[in-house]
């Protein structure tokens, strides 16, 4: 059984730089309506898959797997593959606020999936600041005065996304030493995608493309996923996966702000106060 308790700076870097690359999936995947949930997932996880791909080869690190590799990604790319479709299809019936925050009760899985599977633990007084976090997603979430039946729709498909970002966070740590970044990382992607095109392909609404539409997705793969779920898996390998996932929960911030700027979805003051708690959190488990 290990204990983690330090978290290296560069930990820190890697972990904000992909809440600030996820912070900006809420608002573009949006923007690519009236797509279907499918066709939104699958074309993010097929450009992040070419740009990791891109991004090996030009590193000379060619991603090679060995014969018995493709059951395993199987399973980690169908684990990848609901979590993004179901934070998508959430985005359809709930509000960013909704959909981010509660998709980032994440932690906790991540804290018990981590003690169970990995045998790593966190010191017991930093269960405070967890619980301290999901205190402030509960305060952005728990208040809303407009609350209807298709939001509690949308609601329970990000506690879904929140569920199995638990698990694929557990498994990028458990894989760390089996596998390069990129190989895992492109392995993840791409398994993901196929997992996604059947549903896609009998979704698919030709009249629905555009070109916001193609950006969007475009910018969905690209940036939250090759470069913000890549950078995220760097963290996890180097420290706690808990640790990593609070940072990460800030796309909370990110993409409420966002919201407000770019969709005028404008956060109630009950969403403010959620995120500084969740904030305050985030320094209790740290320090």
């Amino acid at each position: 059984m290990t204990r983690q308790t330090d978290v290296q700076p560069r930990t820190l870097w890697l972990a904000a730089s992909a809440a600030i690359c996820f912070a900006t999936a809420p608002v573009v995947l949006i923007w690519a309506e009236p797509l279907s949930a499918y066709e939104k997932s699958a074309w993010r996880m097929l450009v992040a898959a070419v740009v990791v791909v891109a991004m090996a080869l030009l590193s000379g690190r060619r991603p090679t797997y060995k014969r018995g590799d493709a059951g395993k990604f199987a399973l980690y790319g169908f684990v990848t593959a609901l979590h993004f479709l179901t934070f998508v299809a959430a985005l359809s019936f709930t509000s960013i606020a909704h959909a981010v925050t509660l998709t980032y009760t994440a932690p906790i899985f991540v804290t018990l999936f981590s003690a169970l599977f990995l045998q790593e633990h966190i010191a017991t007084r930093k269960w405070a600041g967890v619980l301290v976090v999901l205190v402030g997603i509960g305060i952005l979430v728990g208040f809303e005065p407009t609350l209807t039946s298709q939001m509690l729709i949308g609601d329970g498909l990000a506690l879904i996304a929140a569920v199995s970002f638990g698990v694929y966070s557990v498994v990028g740590r458990f894989q760390r030493g089996s596998y390069p970044l990129l190989t895992y990382t492109l392995g993840v992607y791409a398994m993901a995608t196929l997992w996604l095109t059947p549903a896609a392909v009998v979704a698919f609404t030709p009249s629905g493309y555009g070109v916001r539409q193609i950006l969007s997705l475009f910018w969905a793969g690209a940036v939250p996923v090759a470069i913000g779920h890549t950078l995220y898996n760097a963290a996890i390998r180097r420290a706690h996966a808990t640790y990593a996932n609070l940072i990460a929960t800030q796309e909370v911030t990110g993409s409420v702000i966002l919201g407000a700027l770019l969709l005028g979805q404008v956060p109630p003051v009950n969403s403010v106060v959620g995120i500084v708690v969740a904030l305050l959190g985030i320094v209790l488990v740290l320090i």
